[in-house]
């Protein structure tokens, strides 16, 4: 005997249930992508939100800089990389009005070559090398202490994570927060590779 083809409300109902199943995977797949960008999205904005003390001792965060392309450097005044502040200076000096901003945060963690106060960096850095661009409390970059700006910059959901190698290293952020490029302590301000990466980060629109 034939089997009985089946009722033509079942043969409805499946393709109704196929239909259904796919609008529901469509449906998961738009939320998982409002997800992701929503969480890049936070990431962007928790750089901006993270505490911090400038040179003087003020409670501030990076809200200030938010549109602005942003140079984060770790600085030492006894290192052989302590020149640098003059190439660091030139081109704050040269992008400013643009929209580049440096940011400079002492650190003693390699070779205590940062021992002094944070009253004692601010006047060798304004007498020595007439450094104008924002210069911060004094910080760890590494290690169990490390400051929670460098934990987004270098920790293990950066995207260029791993510890600080020595003084003067650098992080480029864009205008929109994002963490875009880093640089090793022998890449200098004036350098090709730095110079190319800023104008870039200036350009974004």
């Amino acid at each position: 005997m034939l089997p009985h083809p089946a009722p033509s409300y079942l043969l409805q109902l499946t393709v109704a249930l196929a239909k259904l199943t796919m609008l529901h995977m469509k449906t998961f797949a738009l939320i998982a992508s409002l997800l992701a960008m929503t969480t890049i999205a936070a990431t962007a904005q928790s750089l901006y939100d993270i505490k911090l003390k400038d040179i003087d001792g003020k409670d501030t965060t990076l809200a200030a800089y938010k549109g602005k392309a942003v140079l984060i450097v770790n600085v030492a005044s006894k290192c052989g990389y302590t020149k640098q502040y003059s190439g660091l200076e030139a081109t704050y000096q040269k992008y400013k009005d643009q929209g580049l901003v440096i940011l400079g945060f002492p650190c003693n963690q390699f070779g205590a070559q940062e021992p002094g106060t944070n009253e004692e960096i601010k006047q060798f850095c304004s007498s020595k090398y007439s450094v104008t661009f924002p210069l911060f409390d004094k910080i760890d970059v590494n290690g169990g202490n490390r400051h929670p700006l460098y934990v987004a910059l270098a920790g293990k959901d950066s995207p260029f994570p791993g510890d600080i190698k020595w003084n003067f290293n650098k992080f480029l952020v864009g205008k929109d927060g994002k963490i875009l490029k880093r640089f090793e302590s022998k890449v200098t301000p004036d350098s090709e590779e730095l110079t190319k990466a800023v104008e870039a980060a200036l350009a974004a629109k």
